[in-house]
């Protein structure tokens, strides 16, 4: 019979580390671009993340605490979603780093700023796919007691698409060699995914 250590996360873990990010993981990274309305650049990496909708596609990502994030968002209503892969996977964890809000990460990390087609904000140049996207709901998150908790969910439609051309093989996206980084548990996990990992399930008809 199996042994389970469980508890209720309301009375803590009593763990070393929270197991709950790395039981949900690895999760995609929402390394978002933001502009102000004065014009400041901002860029951040979020660890809760994902897709929710094919058509129109749609996007999120939870901000824990009030960031320069999302206060641009707020202010302007677009942000761009940055792939992460291994080649920028350090530039990206640099800049999760507090700047102050007058400080732009593209220039404490040296990246590079590329335009964007249909929202203020930059993409990242070196970033092999890039969303442009327009928020379309910012949500308080609150518990079972009702008692609104400090993060934001952060949706918005994807309505400009960028791809690196080379990650395109016969039409299809070809996610196993475009290295992408996925955040795992701890204080510094993460993930690559290869052909290693790759299996076909295809659905019943």
């Amino acid at each position: 019979m199996t042994n389970f250590y469980s508890y209720e996360p309301k009375n803590g873990h009593g763990l070393p580390h929270d197991p709950f990010n790395a039981i949900v993981g690895p999760r995609p990274i929402g390394w978002i671009s933001t502009q102000s309305k004065s014009g400041a650049v901002n860029l951040a990496p979020y660890s809760f993340f994902n897709a929710f909708n094919y058509v129109p596609p749609i996007i999120g990502f939870s901000s824990i605490g009030y960031k320069d994030t999302l206060r641009n968002v707020e202010e302007t209503g677009e942000f761009v979603w940055n792939l992460v892969t291994v080649d920028v996977a350090e530039a990206m964890n640099q800049s999760c780093a507090p700047y102050p809000p007058e400080v732009s990460e593209f220039d404490a990390t040296g990246l590079e700023q590329a335009k964007s087609t249909l929202v203020m904000p930059p993409r990242v140049a070196k970033a092999k796919v890039a969303f442009e996207c327009k928020c379309t709901e910012i949500i308080q998150l609150k518990g079972i007691s009702g008692e609104k908790v400090p993060t934001w969910l952060v949706l918005g439609e994807v309505v400009e698409i960028h791809i690196d051309q080379s990650l395109l093989k016969d039409g299809l996206y070809v996610t196993s060699e475009a290295g992408h980084v996925l955040r795992g548990g701890g204080p510094a996990d993460y993930f690559t995914i290869g052909k290693e990992q790759l299996f076909k399930l295809y659905r019943p008809r």
